[in-house]
């Protein structure tokens, strides 16, 4: 399978800023090809590359003020490589975090889901209560935003979506995560957040928006929840955001059936 995806960050830069975006296909795919461009007001400024964990590529960027256009293409061509997982991160990965409050809803999640024992099924119902739990509105969440307001709220976007699945599955002592990624399929485009969940030694997508089929999906950034895969830091400074654009598109775009256990190619 191909996937042919770009990103367009445009930022008015008020105050001589350092900025870190995470935009760039995790480092997973071997076969790729790629180009990242930072410009200000027309001109062309450097582009430093870090490596993060699980293979996340961030890519900082110092601006003195002015218009700042930040742009993003790659295509991949097949399946990236199949990632492990150490003791610690399944530690990590267990643990409650910023956004993702295990702790608060572990009563819930007990509640709702022990009985279930097999793992597939228990990611499918999983993701099918938040499905159901949730409304998709876009603009109804705050970037403050944990699990547990979008909840009590009963809408939120991807990346609430994403995190009610981890807190969820996390109180029942599953392993999860956040993954941002480009998502082919995905209607209206744009970046898109996904959980992981790790059951038969192996990372598996839970996607309850179900707005994208999860085997086209593109890894860019890995981490506990929104704070480590945001696709823009301001480390300092000032900058506001003028406009997002992304695209993504597969040769393919598959049938999901969610009641399999799907990894990210």
């Amino acid at each position: 399978m191909q996937r042919d995806v770009t990103s367009r960050i445009v930022l008015n830069v008020t105050e001589s800023a350092d900025l870190v975006f995470a935009i760039a296909v995790s480092g997973h795919y071997a076969s790729r090809t790629e180009q990242v461009t930072a410009t200000l007001d027309g001109g062309a400024l450097e582009v430093a590359e870090l490596a993060d964990a699980h293979g996340t590529r961030l890519h900082r960027v110092g601006s003195p003020p002015g218009e700042l256009v930040v742009e993003y293409r790659a295509t991949v061509v097949g399946a990236g490589e199949v990632e492990t997982a150490e003791d610690v991160d399944l530690l990590t990965y267990t643990r409650p975090s910023r956004y993702a409050e295990s702790d608060a809803l572990a009563p819930t999640a007990f509640a709702e889901f022990a009985g279930i024992d097999d793992p597939a099924q228990r990611l499918a119902a999983v993701s099918s209560w938040v499905g159901t739990r949730l409304s998709y509105v876009s603009g109804s969440s705050l970037p403050t935003d944990g699990a547990v307001r979008p909840l009590l709220g009963r809408k939120g976007v991807c990346r609430d979506y994403a995190h009610l699945c981890i807190a969820l599955l996390r109180g029942l002592g599953v392993p999860a995560r956040l993954v941002a990624v480009y998502a082919p399929g995905l209607a209206p485009m744009d970046f898109h957040a996904v959980a992981e969940a790790w059951v038969n030694g192996r990372w598996h997508v839970v996607d309850a928006t179900t707005l994208a089929p999860r085997s086209t999906l593109v890894r860019i950034a890995t981490g506990r929840d929104a704070a480590d895969t945001a696709f823009l830091n301001v480390m300092s400074g000032r900058a506001q955001l003028v406009e997002v654009g992304v695209s993504a598109v597969a040769d393919v775009l598959p049938d999901d059936d969610l009641t399999r256990l799907v990894r990210i190619a």
